[in-house]
């Protein structure tokens, strides 16, 4: 996987990220635990944006795998009302901040516990992680400020 791989070494100074982050990282980017809602309500719609959003192709269109956990995890931001969010660390400006406990809300508490589980680290440990290191990783799975294609992920 070296897309993947790649992304991750670049998102933290030095190249190198604690084994439980990577391991929840890539839990989550590899769409396992996107596929459904762990029982929290539908978040309200958010606001109409200012400027249009950058299109992204759909979860369903991506299938599964990097792609499908890249889109099941904007979706999720969308719905949640934060979509402007995550487009910055997808767009080529500056990667907006995210608390660890909206990134909670946004993931919702049966994933962070799935993945703090994984990662063998407690909820509060991961979430605060994910939250400082995420928009790295996603700006650096996404080099040209949109989801990459099937044949960039495979290079």
């Amino acid at each position: 996987m070296g897309f993947f791989d790649d992304a991750l070494n670049k998102a933290a100074p030095g190249g190198n990220l604690a084994k439980p982050l990577i391991i929840a990282a890539g839990a989550l980017l590899l769409a396992k635990y996107l596929h459904g809602n762990d029982g929290a309500p539908a978040p309200a719609p958010a606001p109409a944006p200012a400027s249009p959003p950058v299109p992204q192709p759909s979860a369903a269109d991506q299938g599964g795998g990097l792609l499908g956990g890249l889109g099941g995890l904007l979706e999720r931001f969308q719905q949640a009302g934060h979509g402007n969010v995550i487009d910055s660390w997808i767009g080529n400006g500056q990667n907006a901040p995210i608390q660890p406990g909206t990134l909670g809300q946004v993931l919702g508490s049966q994933t962070i516990s799935d993945l703090a589980q994984k990662a063998g680290i407690n909820e509060q440990d991961l979430l605060n992680q994910l939250a400082q290191n995420l928009p790295n990783i996603i700006h650096n799975l996404t080099p040209n400020g949109r989801l990459p294609t099937p044949n960039e992920v495979g290079q």
